[in-house]
């Protein structure tokens, strides 16, 4: 799992130089980089540290995860359409009626596809093609059967509402959906669907595109945001098919190299309440390219 992480990156970056794009542009509208919702955007990133901590009716457990992501195409103007990427984790479980575990999840892998995009009214929808592949620790593994299924995922922001003095605050709203359906191949425990919905609000975009509030960095930089997380096994163990609702609210700062966000998560329903205590997440984005634009080598490069 680490070799693999290391030989995406290394690929990612072993390539000439191009022109560095930015990272989740639609439009005017600079989307984030979620904490728990697949970005719809293919883009050359490096969520280099991603730590979670959870306090649940059965113990504790640390989390530390890592992934990667790769543009591999573009289309006639130049945007990213097609990206690959992988990632995994590492987590201490640390139960009050067992013995302490540690090790690597699952590896997942997925390719991304944005097939619609209209800038003009900051709108983009992409497919997704996700696998986890058991190939850790089994003690710590989510489950260990093979699962391959698509997502399907979508952003739009509010910016393409009328510039009056009461709906202009609300163009700096962005919305980020992601369904998707995971089904295992070679077991039949484990048959997700979920569903996540983020609502972010961008002090950036009001402060360029709306008004000037004369905001400093840090501050012009942040990104408050909520995402809402529905997951449910569709098939699975018994008294393990029902649905779980989470609320995750949480502050992002947005650079041009590197976003920074943390936040934490309730529970919104009775069924998810016993696993979600109390929590605290973060991440680490890097967005490579800026820093070593010789990441942004696509495969249009060969056909040049």
């Amino acid at each position: 799992m680490k070799r693999l992480t290391l030989i995406l990156f290394l690929l990612s970056i072993c390539a000439p130089c191009r022109m560095v794009w930015a990272h989740g542009v639609v439009g005017d509208y600079v989307f984030l980089e979620p904490l728990i919702t697949e970005d719809p955007t293919p883009a050359n990133e490096f969520d280099i540290l991603q730590p979670g901590w959870t306090r649940s009716a059965d113990g504790r457990s640390l989390v530390l995860a890592t992934s990667i992501e790769k543009v591999l195409a573009l289309d006639s103007a130049g945007v990213p359409r097609f990206s690959i990427g992988g990632g995994t984790d590492w987590s201490y479980q640390s139960p009050k009626a067992d013995a302490n575990q540690n090790g690597f999840d699952d590896l997942e892998v997925f390719a991304k596809y944005a097939f619609l995009m209209v800038p003009e009214h900051e709108f983009l929808m992409s497919i997704v093609l996700d696998a986890e592949l058991p190939t850790g620790n089994p003690r710590v593994e989510e489950q260990q059967h093979t699962s391959i299924g698509p997502s399907l995922l979508w952003e739009k922001a509010l910016g393409d509402l009328p510039n009056t003095p009461f709906l202009k605050y609300f163009r700096p709203i962005g919305l980020q959906s992601a369904l998707g359906y995971l089904p295992a191949v070679d077991g039949h425990t484990s048959h997700q669907l979920s569903f996540n919905q983020v609502v972010e609000y961008s002090l950036p975009y009001l402060s360029n595109n709306v008004q000037d509030l004369g905001l400093r960095p840090p501050f012009r930089n942040l990104f408050l945001f909520t995402e809402f997380g529905y997951t449910q096994l569709l098939a699975g163990p018994p008294h393990e098919t029902f649905p779980n609702w989470v609320a995750t609210p949480g502050i992002a700062y947005v650079g041009y190299r590197f976003e920074v966000s943390v936040g934490t998560q309730f529970a919104l329903n009775d069924a998810s309440r016993p696993g979600t205590h109390a929590a605290v997440l973060g991440l680490l984005d890097i967005f490579y390219d800026s820093i070593i634009p010789a990441g942004n080598w696509t495969l249009n490069d060969l056909w040049r």
